[in-house]
């Protein structure tokens, strides 16, 4: 399990050939003292043996979001939900799940991508009381 900390880690912090957002290029968000990265990517980008320790669908049609929550440096566990939408609003839901590993708290969820489109997502991020949420659009591709 540590290349797949790795892997999203690294996914998280690098821009992907499944979509550009022209509008903010660094995926984080801060909100007082805690700080959210999150990057969405294709599942092909996963290695076999990475998405199935993941347990995750490994398909040109089946997008991954990564959610890391960090206060003061360090990993925070965090309750994280949400939804994407295309363009006719039809929704999805994000079931997120948590992992754990040397150190290292994700949250990743898959979604369906059938076609090139542009999605809104809406993250929520649960520390404590406070929820915190996050909007934004992705152009997406399925992958080949």
């Amino acid at each position: 399990m540590g290349r797949l900390a790795l892997l999203l880690f690294t996914a998280c912090l690098s821009a992907t050939a499944m979509a550009a957002d022209a509008i903010k290029s660094e995926r984080k968000e801060v909100f007082g003292d805690v700080t959210v990265h999150y990057n969405t990517f294709n599942s092909t980008f996963l290695t076999p043996d990475i998405a199935k320790a993941a347990e995750l669908i490994r398909s040109k049609n089946q997008g991954v979001i990564n959610v890391s929550v960090i206060k003061d440096g360090k990993p925070l566990s965090a309750s994280v939900t949400g939804t994407v939408k295309d363009l006719t609003s039809q929704s999805v839901s994000l079931n997120f799940k948590q992992v754990t590993e040397q150190g290292a708290i994700y949250y990743i969820a898959q979604y369906p991508v059938p076609q090139q489109e542009t999605r809104t997502f809406e993250i929520k991020v649960q520390t404590g009381d406070k929820i915190d949420t996050i909007n934004f659009n992705q152009e997406l591709f399925p992958g080949e």
